[in-house]
């Protein structure tokens, strides 16, 4: 097999790679698993033009662009531009020299593109076999898949789950600084948690919001496992009088196998998930802190490290 240049081949993009390829759509179809119908060549979208317009097998709009060169900006913005304006479903870049950052670009949009859109990367060669005339060969180089579509699912969830756990820890800080200054000079996160310092080095008030429940902890961690262990223990050691102050059991967290310690309060009173319930939990989450903070205060302020 000889390559064959696709300029000697086609010498115009326009005039002659573009017509003979609406004339053999079904090589491409069959590449593309789809059966493309020609609907026009240079199908207008203001002052641009499609290379071509064509249906699949269920008569979605399928857009065609040509670029026998290497793959470059223009064509790619060109590509999205026609694909919105014509509202096609498919749109499809073929081209001589595909750089690598624009395959990593169409994978990335087929990530983030509905489920029932999708974009290809096909690349074109053309070779002959000894005196035979030069025949087309065509790759695809990136296009949809289920694990993209699954990646970009993922991806827009965990968007949803920042955007409401900033919306969750504005309102709670809002509302929190009515009734302690705990955590009145912190700003709201896209975490899980928020934290302020306890007034000793290692030591740290934690809200914490999952989907279905929340919590709030004293956090100790001074950098030493051992000072750690040794302040839990002493706290622990209070554990009857530290519980009574607070009104309810606390959870006891040693964590022998692990660095850091608390003393947790969970509370069973929803999550991030009930947004309904947003008000109602995060009153219960800071009247916990507040009770937290006023139970173990005294006894941070004596401890022996």
């Amino acid at each position: 097999m000889k390559p064959v240049d696709l300029h000697k081949l086609w010498p115009s993009e326009s005039t002659k790679f573009t017509p003979w390829l609406a004339e053999n759509l079904d090589l491409l179809g069959e590449k593309l698993g789809m059966n493309l119908t020609l609907v026009k060549t240079e199908a207008s979208v203001g002052t641009l033009s499609a290379d071509i317009l064509a249906e699949d097998g269920e008569g979605n709009r399928v857009i065609i662009e040509n670029q026998l060169g290497r793959t470059d900006h223009d064509h790619l913005g060109k590509l999205i531009a026609y694909m919105a304006n014509l509202e096609a479903k498919v749109a499809v870049w073929i081209t001589g020299d595909p750089r690598p950052e624009h395959e990593t670009a169409v994978h990335w949009l087929n990530e983030i593109l509905p489920d029932d859109t999708a974009l290809y990367l096909v690349k074109l060669e053309a070779y002959c076999i000894g005196e035979s005339p030069p025949a087309p060969l065509l790759t695809i180089v990136a296009g949809p898949s289920p694990e993209a579509k699954q990646i970009g699912k993922q991806q827009k969830e965990w968007a949803e789950s920042h955007r409401l756990r900033f919306e969750f820890w504005k309102q709670l800080l809002e509302r929190a600084r009515k009734k302690t200054t705990l955590h009145a000079n912190i700003s709201p996160s896209k975490d899980s948690f928020v934290s302020a310092g306890a007034g000793k080095s290692g030591f740290s008030w934690v809200y914490t919001i999952l989907r279905k429940k929340a919590k709030v902890e004293l956090y100790i961690d001074t950098g030493e496992t051992e000072k750690n262990k040794r302040i839990f223990d002493q706290l622990f050691a209070q554990k009857e009088q530290i519980e009574e102050a607070f009104g309810e059991p606390l959870r006891w967290e040693r964590r022998d196998d692990r660095q850091s310690c608390s003393i947790v309060k969970w509370l069973d009173c929803g999550g991030l998930q009930d947004q309904e319930e947003w008000s109602a939990i995060q009153d219960k989450m800071i009247d916990a802190m507040v009770r937290l903070e006023k139970a173990l205060r005294p006894h941070l302020n004596a401890l022996q490290v």
